[in-house]
């Protein structure tokens, strides 16, 4: 499978996890040896600061890159203060830009991002910032310096799939940047599917966590956006309105 390159990092895995809603954080060891990922992600607001080695982090393998995310700030600004306290208590320097004043729908403030994401990427951080799948923005995003655009298929938690399968296409056509879906997922089909497209990757957290199996759901996931990626290099038959027989029958009865 070919690597995605982040920042300075090669990745052998398209699959992102999160790390929260399980039942038991101990579960995350499994979780991450099941999806066979890189790449972890984790609210700062659920490590202790005092001591981040006594508290959820104390699950994460270390030998995955760690990616906190700014849950819960509402300004660029909150955002920012976030990603520089995960750097403080040792969490690297690789940051998920989240920034929702909107407590209905959870949908992005685009404008507080591009902000947060200007100012983080001049303090040399690897950031990736989630947003909505907007043309214009993406294309801002790629010219403050982000790593990636993480795009939602839709609303968090939702598990609706690919509710903006169409606009993802658009941003996978007109941005070089890698575009990792981020949000909304519920199925390994659904994860599937964005790959094909040619996403470059999918993080989730909900369709696993919420899962009756979530180690044996992280497995089916990994297998998913493998298959996935392979259908996209490999190129996906035309699509017609037409029917076209597998075996042409003229000349058969001669």
């Amino acid at each position: 499978m070919d690597e995605l390159v982040l920042g300075n990092k090669k990745l052998s895995s398209r699959l992102f996890t999160g790390s929260g809603k399980y039942g038991d954080d101990a579960l995350i060891p499994e979780i991450v040896k099941a999806a066979e990922c890189d790449v972890v992600t984790v609210a700062l607001r659920r490590v202790d600061l005092d001591k981040p080695s006594g508290s959820v982090l104390k699950y994460f393998p270390r030998d995955k890159i760690l990616l906190p995310n700014t849950s819960g700030a509402r300004t660029a600004d909150e955002a920012v203060r976030i990603a520089l306290l995960a750097r403080a208590v040792g969490c690297g320097d690789w940051i998920k830009i989240e920034v929702i004043n909107d407590q209905k729908y959870l949908l992005p403030d685009s404008v507080e991002t591009l902000r947060a994401t200007e100012i983080l990427v001049k303090e040399g951080f690897t950031v990736l910032p989630y947003v909505t799948p907007d043309l214009s923005v993406a294309r801002r995003l790629a010219e403050a310096g982000a790593a990636a655009v993480m795009p939602l298929g839709s609303p968090i938690g939702t598990g609706k799939g690919l509710s903006t399968l169409e606009l993802l296409k658009i941003l996978v056509s007109e941005i070089k940047l890698p575009i990792i879906v981020d949000a909304g997922l519920g199925a390994p089909s659904h994860a599937a599917a964005a790959m094909e497209i040619g996403c470059a990757g999918v993080l989730l957290n909900t369709a696993i966590a919420l899962s009756r199996d979530p180690v044996a759901m992280a497995e089916a996931f990994k297998w998913a956006v493998r298959a996935g990626r392979q259908a996209y290099l490999a190129g996906l038959c035309p699509v017609s309105d037409q029917a076209s027989a597998t075996s042409p029958l003229t000349g058969f009865l001669r």
